[in-house]
């Protein structure tokens, strides 16, 4: 079974726009997971744009389900991992000023360096998972130095899904293969919507995990928040 993690940055993002503390993010976690996801996703960035750093530990306090915190593991993002255990942490090569992720880890170039921070993370207990562009070459880079799982990159998926289906899911089948082979455990994230979900499960076998931000909160707009987490869930039955 797919599990579904709700990334709610988005939530935070529209409590900054106007200070104070609405919507409650801690309160919007807590729902969320009544409403049925089963794990919670936070991406701070050094801007603190959305998620604060302040945030992490109140949503540590009170997640049930599984807690992820996704980020590029600067010295600050892994003294904040370090310091409240989530059950994941997925670390993604995001520049300071990057708008969103996209782009996956080079697991070759950067082969002593994630070596060294993925055994720090695993030491204190947190699953690993590095986020990839789908393909074959930083799947072996990424069990080399050490991950537990792989998140892949499905931007461009996302993108090419309208023009030809098949193709686009092809390199994360490929890939997905050959992480359930090696024992490297399957995420994936971005852009994945209420029209592509359901053919990239079926097509990627072993997939653990998704994490669906922005999707799903623009369609809690429309269907409300309860509404929107169970007809993601859906997709992924």
């Amino acid at each position: 079974m797919t599990r579904l993690s709700v990334n709610i940055n988005k939530i935070a993002l529209l409590r900054n726009s106007r200070g104070g503390n609405l919507p409650d993010l801690v309160q919007v976690a807590k729902d969320c997971e009544e409403f049925g996801a089963e794990g919670i996703t936070v991406h701070p960035r050094p801007d603190e744009r959305h998620i604060r750093y302040a945030d992490v530990p109140e949503l540590k306090a009170i997640v049930t389900t599984e807690f992820n915190i996704e980020g590029n593991p600067t010295p600050e993002f892994m003294n904040l991992v370090l310091k409240n255990k989530p059950h994941q942490a997925t670390l993604v090569p995001d520049a300071p000023g990057a708008l969103t992720s996209d782009n996956g880890w080079d697991t070759i170039t950067h082969e002593a360096f994630l070596k060294e921070i993925i055994a720090e993370l695993k030491d204190a207990g947190i699953r690993v998972s590095l986020f990839l562009n789908p393909e074959e070459k930083y799947v072996e880079g990424a069990k080399k130095v050490g991950a537990d799982r792989i998140e892949f990159y499905t931007g461009p998926y996302a993108h090419q899904f309208n023009f030809d289906k098949e193709q686009a899911v092809a390199p994360h089948r490929r890939c997905a293969l050959l992480a359930n082979e090696t024992g490297l455990g399957i995420n994936a994230g971005h852009d994945l919507n209420l029209f592509n979900l359901r053919f990239y499960k079926e097509n990627v076998p072993g997939l653990a995990e998704v994490s669906i931000g922005h999707a799903l909160i623009s369609d809690a707009l429309y269907y409300g928040l309860r509404n929107a987490i169970q007809m993601y869930l859906r997709q992924l039955r």
